[in-house]
């Protein structure tokens, strides 16, 4: 009977073109569901980079005393961004990030307010704030949007902890690193023996000055002899004040007398060179006038030639004279004491007017020789007097500049000096004869004051003596200093040499420094990023699906093939007609009159059973249902790839889930109704919220947590899982098992339970009918 039902369903079904495509579209259109769905969340969270998040930075920066260098984390963060691809950042003004999350421009929009590198650095002061981003999100737009925004934010976030955290620590090791280097550098070495050199001296120089200072208490103990011996000192000091102060009214008055001398030299000298020039403008108008008569009288000529020699030569004494005066002053100031300044440059001076003079004295004799000669040439040769003429006449123009020259150099090197000279003298008189007064006067005063030492010279000594005591405990505190630093010096150097005493310390110095020449040079970067994040999270996939859209296919899959139940319930008449009926069994086109009413059952008296007609109809229903499953399966894994490790248990998963949700959408429909497919929705809703298939079962309400173990979608989704990543244990065939079990309830409701309810569901029907709405 079963049989027959069956063969006729499939000749009806492919009667026609139409009847066929429509068996077609009820095995594809379930399949496009999934492949849809599982499509558009394959890799969901790949795309985010086109969401558009504003950025906008209105950090001005920090800097201070502490880090001179300018920091602005915001531009940091900018810059990191560029180079993030997370999502699509859009780098904006702070109005217009705002107004753009408003008007749903951006979804979301994080602002850096104008402080935030100054409360970031506030942890390296007293009042520590928290630097916050102003973060903005439009949660209207889309309900999952926000999320993956979050998760851009909070990447934001922890790029920066991470960032201020690694730089923080790679300054710190950078400059640790580089102390160390530089304090093993040969500059640093120089340096420490140069401190320690001197470290030496300044411990040398304190106990030499503890030595002076006892020195001095031992001397002040003499004291009292001295003071009693100061008074008669003081007398005699006193007494010998006066007879310096008469000695030095005598010098003032000698002093004064050079002076007067002085100026009289140097009158006489103004006169005496004046003189001399007179005289050689004299000696050239008698030589011309000589020159002038060698054609009338030659002889007269000649006379007066040879008593101009005469006179000349006669000159010669007054240099003679004042060469002399010379001589005399120079002696006279070669007396003056060294430290005397304008000493030397006067001798230089008074030298120099000798040598003019000297000159000068060689050009007199020079022209009284040229005159003698000339006196010979007049009366010889005319040509040759003319020219003696000339050269006479040379010769008393240079005479004359050299008596210039001497003039002038003694008015401006000689005289001043000299003036400056008894000034000087003049000067120091004044001061020592007041200098004497005053001793005079201090002699008078300490007179008194000598009865008062003895009695303080005690008090002196006491002080000197503890003067003495802290300056031998300094010098020994920098001695402890240098052993110390030489202790340290050797350790930093691995040197193990000293007595045993020092080798724990030495020892332990030298493992601290290993320890941080060690961390000194590893690599800074390294340590910074460990530093800034110390705990590294290093997944570890266990049955590891290759994407989102493989994760999501088992609920996708499973959901279509529910669906593709309810198209065929949908579809396909549930109930056999009583033609059909007499069909099957044989009777022609229609059932005899005794059969009553059309309705499941009314052909059982004949041999055609209730479960006939059950499992007769139901047959078709599981040939579609394998085929939506089968080809729904196969686009999985072969049209969209989907991961499957164990092909034929993915497709078996597919096969019975389609005939267990087959079966209970056709029980439902075959024994209610319209009433049935109802329901047959009721329960697809329920296991969309509540089979796990998106969220986990522990993060839905109680009342779905209780519900889960009861409806078929969790375990077929969770037997498609582990065909496609792996079992553990025998967890696909329990699933598979506890999958099958719903079968029994779907059948004891359609073979069972089902007569009870038949005439109800005939008398809805009924009523159905009779609204010509339903």
């Amino acid at each position: 009977m079963i049989w027959g039902i069956f063969k006729r369903d499939m000749c009806h079904a492919t009667r026609n073109v139409i009847a066929v495509i429509v068996s077609m579209g009820l095995v594809v259109v379930p399949a496009l569901y999934a492949w849809f769905n599982i499509a558009a969340s394959w890799d969901p969270y790949g795309n985010t980079k086109a969401l558009k998040v504003a950025v906008a930075n209105n950090d001005k920066g920090y800097k201070s005393d502490l880090i001179p260098v300018r920091v602005n984390v915001g531009e940091t963060i900018i810059s990191t961004l560029h180079a993030n691809d997370q999502l699509d950042w859009q780098f904006v003004k702070s109005d217009k990030a705002i107004d753009g999350v408003k008007s749903g421009e951006y979804y979301a929009a994080i602002v850096i307010p104008k402080g935030f590198s100054a409360d970031m650095m506030t942890l390296f002061s007293p009042d520590i704030k928290h630097a916050q981003l102003k973060y903005y999100l439009n949660e209207k737009i889309n309900p999952i949007a926000p999320h993956i925004t979050d998760q851009g934010a909070t990447t934001v976030v922890n790029t920066i902890d991470k960032t201020f955290a690694k730089t923080i620590a790679q300054i710190g090791l950078d400059l640790t690193s580089s102390i160390l280097h530089y304090s093993q550098s040969p500059q640093m070495a120089e340096y420490m023996r140069n401190l320690n050199g001197n470290l030496t001296a300044m411990a040398d120089t304190l106990s030499g000055a503890s030595q002076q200072v006892t020195s001095y208490s031992q001397l002040l103990g003499s004291a009292n002899d001295i003071v009693d011996s100061t008074g008669k000192l003081l007398a005699s000091a006193t007494k010998a004040g006066k007879q310096a102060q008469n000695a030095l009214k005598q010098g003032k008055s000698g002093a004064t007398s050079f002076t007067s001398a002085g100026a009289n030299v140097t009158s006489s000298v103004n006169t005496a060179l004046d003189q001399v020039s007179g005289a050689f403008d004299q000696v050239a108008a008698k030589v011309n006038k000589a020159f002038d008569a060698i054609g009338k009288d030659s002889d007269t000529a000649a006379s007066q030639l040879t008593t101009l020699s005469e006179q000349v030569s006669s000159s010669e004494s007054l240099y003679d004279t004042y060469i002399t005066s010379l001589n005399h002053m120079h002696e006279s100031v070669e007396q003056l004491p060294d430290s005397d300044s304008a000493k030397q440059a006067l001798l230089e001076a008074i030298d120099r007017e000798i040598t003019l003079l000297e000159a000068a004295k060689g050009d007199s004799q020079k022209l009284a020789q040229q005159l003698k000669d000339a006196s010979t040439q007049v009366t010889q040769d005319t040509a040759a007097a003319e020219r003696s003429r000339k050269e006479i006449l040379n010769r008393i123009t240079s005479a004359k500049q050299s008596i210039s020259n001497v003039r002038d150099d003694y008015a401006t090197n000689v005289k001043p000096k000299i003036d400056a000279l008894a000034s000087t003298v003049s000067t120091l008189i004044s001061q020592t004869d007041s200098m004497i007064t005053q001793l005079s006067g201090t002699a008078d005063d300490l007179d008194d004051v000598t009865g008062d030492v003895g009695t303080n010279v005690t008090s002196i000594r006491s002080a000197l003596g503890a003067i003495a005591k802290k300056l031998d405990s300094s010098a020994a505190t920098v001695k402890e200093l240098i052993t110390k630093l030489e202790t340290g010096g050797n350790a930093g150097d691995g040197n193990s040499d000293g007595g045993d005493g020092d080798n724990d310390a030495s020892s332990s110095d030298s493992g601290e420094s290993d320890e941080l020449r060690a961390l000194a040079t590893a690599n800074a970067s390294t340590l910074s990023t460990l530093i800034s994040a110390p705990v590294a999270l290093h997944r570890v996939s266990v049955y590891p699906i290759a994407n989102y859209g493989s994760a999501m296919a088992p609920f996708y899959t499973i959901l279509s093939i529910w669906v593709g139940a309810i198209i065929l319930c949908a579809m396909l008449k549930v109930t056999i007609s009583d033609r059909e009926k007499a069909h099957a069994l044989g009777l022609g086109d229609t059932l005899p009159r005794v059969a009553g009413p059309s309705g499941p059952g009314n052909a059982s008296r004949w041999g055609l059973r209730l479960d006939h007609e059950y499992f007769g109809r139901y047959a078709i229903f599981a040939l579609l249902a394998l085929l939506q499953g089968t080809l729904v399966c196969l686009g999985d894994m072969y049209f969209l790839g989907v991961q499957a490790n164990h092909a034929l248990q993915f497709l078996a998963v597919g096969w019975l889930a389609a005939l267990v949700f087959s079966n209970i959408v056709y029980t439902l429909t075959v024994s209610f109704g319209d009433i049935g497919k109802a329901v047959a929705v009721v329960l697809l809703v329920m296991q969309v919220a509540g089979s796990g298939g998106t969220f986990p079962i522990e993060t839905l309400p109680k009342f779905f947590q209780m519900l889960y173990p009861f409806l078929p979608f969790p375990h077929a989704i969770d037997a498609m899982h582990a065909a496609m990543a792996g079992s553990y244990g025998n967890e696909y065939l329990l699933d598979m098992v506890y999958l099958a079990l719903f079968l029994i309830p779907s059948l004891l409701l359609g073979l069972v339970l089902r007569k009870p309810v038949i005439r109800l569901n005939n008398w809805v029907s009924r009523n159905l009918e009779s609204t010509k709405v339903m």
